[in-house]
């Protein structure tokens, strides 16, 4: 549906873009699947086939990495944009942690998004969509709390830390993106994968099926002391009660909620360890359990796409 206003379903697009960070190493999507030598085609083929808009990196890693500025590859994608029909929605970062001066625990790390975010604002003031950070929550669990991605992290409390430091960077980044376009709309985005269980761990299924909400929870402001995860957020996510208080004040919900749909990111947890192979083994601290795709046990149905967006509906409006 197009960004302005109600009508007839249109067809966005994107392209892998990840860069992200794992130990001294970025790693970066654009290079690996082509797109930096065949950015011109590749968006013209976009156009092409009816799409309006396209999900395209403007990728802080990858413009300032030492805090100088190089747009000549963006300065040449974003003349391509304004020559045929379709529009960008700005990534800002995808699956990353900025660049090597910062990472998503540095305190600073909201502030210097913010100021990326004006700069790219004041070079292309008319884009007028932007997701600047993408799945929040996810990053934040696969650098915080799994110890994937940089910085490493493994803990409740550098997983929340992580999430705060990204979503007030996506309110800060869109306050500043809309004092250069006041009409500069969010598209955020998230992997709404659910949780499933054997009746042991429901109550671990129970709070991943809570925490996947996380990201849009805090943006709107919802998050008080009767939501389900305040505690969490604050006795082992170790955030302090103004910092929660300071997004029902600083609220910035989405224009657009972006639905991303993995069937994987669908879980299955089993107290049952003896039936999977170690490398699924894992556990919470109070248990151990497998933790495997939900689409992979033949144990559950996951969810389709239809129920995900009406689950989403059904909590936002």
């Amino acid at each position: 549906m197009s960004l302005h206003q109600p009508g007839p379903l249109e067809m966005w697009a994107g392209l892998e873009c990840t860069l992200n960070r794992v130990g001294d190493r970025f790693v970066d999507q654009c290079a690996l699947n082509g797109h930096d030598q065949r950015m011109t085609d590749d968006l013209t083929q976009f156009t092409s086939l009816g799409v309006k808009r396209v999900r395209y990196p403007i990728l802080w890693e990858k413009i300032a990495p030492h805090d100088l500025f190089d747009w000549r590859a963006t300065d040449e994608a974003m003349r391509t944009f304004l020559s045929t029909s379709a529009r960008p929605i700005a990534g800002l970062v995808h699956h990353g942690s900025g660049p090597s001066t910062t990472s998503l625990l540095d305190s600073e790390f909201p502030e210097k998004l913010a100021a990326f975010a004006r700069a790219v604002a004041e070079r292309y003031p008319w884009i007028d969509a932007y997701t600047p950070v993408n799945e929040p929550l996810t990053t934040a669990r696969f650098s915080g709390l799994y110890g994937v991605w940089y910085p490493h992290h493994r803990s409740d409390a550098s997983f929340v830390r992580a999430l705060y430091n990204e979503l007030k960077g996506v309110v800060l980044a869109m306050r500043a993106i809309r004092e250069v376009n006041p009409s500069a709309k969010l598209v955020q985005t998230e992997d709404f994968g659910c949780a499933k269980g054997t009746p042991p761990l429901q109550y671990q299924v129970d709070f991943e099926n809570m925490r996947r909400w996380l990201t849009f929870d805090l943006l709107c402001g919802r998050v008080d002391e009767r939501h389900y995860l305040y505690r969490y957020l604050i006795e082992r996510g170790e955030l302090k009660p103004d910092e929660i208080q300071w997004f029902e004040m600083n609220t910035c919900p989405p224009d657009i909620i972006g639905i991303n749909h993995y069937p994987l990111s669908n879980r299955f947890l089993d107290h049952r360890l003896e039936l999977y192979p170690p490398h699924f083994h894992g556990g919470n601290g109070r248990d151990s359990y497998a933790d495997v795709g939900a689409v992979d046990t033949g144990q559950v149905v996951p969810p389709t796409p239809l129920e995900v967006f009406r689950e989403v509906w059904e909590r936002y409006r």
